[in-house]
Parts: structure tokens; sequence; C-alpha cells
């Protein structure tokens, strides 16, 4: 089972947002993992002004694609085909 990283921060409505998608997915194969981003400054750095942000934990950080908000539906059903 993959695990799909959802990088968010407490009290971000676009996160909660974008949880409930991926949630209504319900893609059987794939865990979700809130990843809070205030807890590492390298993730702040990197995801401070762009969450949410969904992307494979087993993903290299170079060779890894993310998807960010804005995305669609249509959108994430592609990003998650890729189980």
């Amino acid at each position: 089972m993959r695990v799909l990283n959802l990088y968010t921060t407490l009290g971000c409505h676009l996160c909660e947002e974008a949880e409930y998608m991926v949630n209504k997915q319900q893609v059987f194969d794939v865990t979700l993992a809130l990843v809070e981003i205030t807890k590492s400054e390298s993730l702040m750095e990197k995801y401070g002004i762009r969450i949410p942000v969904l992307k494979f934990d087993d993903e290299a950080d170079d060779e890894g694609v993310e998807l960010a908000w804005p995305f669609s539906e249509e959108e994430l059903t592609t990003f998650l085909k890729r189980v």
C-alpha cells in the first residue's frame, strides 16, 4: 500500500478541501498521511505558500511528481491513477 502525503497546516481550509477530495476518491491502495509543514523549516520553505500539496511518500524529491492546489477532481483522479 502506498502512502500519499498531504502537506498541510492547522486551520488551512484548502487543505481540508483537498483531504475531503482525496477521501471521496476511495482509492483503497493508498493511505493518506497528513504532514504538518510547520514542524520543519525545510517543509515550510518548500510548501509554505503552495499548500495543499499531494505527493507519494515513496518518490524521491528530485523525481517525484506533486499535485499542488488548485486542482480539480479530474486532475486528482489522474494523479491517483499512478498507484
